[in-house]
């Protein structure tokens, strides 16, 4: 059998995806205005608080996030993670919404959200006509693809 006819299956890390949701957790706090607390992103993941801390610390470690007892900021490059997350959530809930005319399933929503890239989501935005809010009236990060 030609190894090209093979069926190639796919395992993403569930490490990176599990960063990428703390990002994108922190990146939504600060985007409603809320201060970002160890409790606040905890009850949105749903995880223990001791949990949160440790990732965070993790993620201190790899320059995402500025953790200390001052609180929690999103480094540059953390900012651009969490948005792009978020980007990748809200464009799909666009294509469910208004393409595909399906309900918003948000648990499929965060399984495809890892596994996007950004030739894939700059295409899937200018399918959708660039669009500038989510079907929850959020605001969508702006990619390349969005020129005006």
């Amino acid at each position: 059998m030609d190894t090209l006819d093979e069926e190639v299956l796919f395992v993403g890390t569930a490490e990176a995806e599990h960063v990428e949701m703390y990002l994108k957790a922190i990146w939504h706090i600060k985007e409603r205005g809320d201060p970002v607390k160890i409790s606040t992103i905890a009850k949105m993941l749903n995880v223990r608080q001791p949990s949160v801390v440790q990732m965070l610390k993790k993620l201190n470690e790899k320059n995402l996030v500025n953790y200390n007892k001052a609180g929690v900021e999103l480094t540059d490059e953390g900012e651009k993670i969490g948005a792009s997350m978020m980007r990748n959530s809200r464009l799909l809930e666009v294509l469910m919404d208004s393409a595909l005319k399906v309900e918003i399933d948000e648990e499929m929503v965060c399984g495809i959200e890892h596994h996007m890239n950004k030739q894939f989501t700059d295409a899937l935005c200018t399918m959708l006509k660039h669009p500038r809010k989510c079907p929850h009236e959020h605001d969508i990060p702006r990619g390349n693809c969005c020129n005006n």
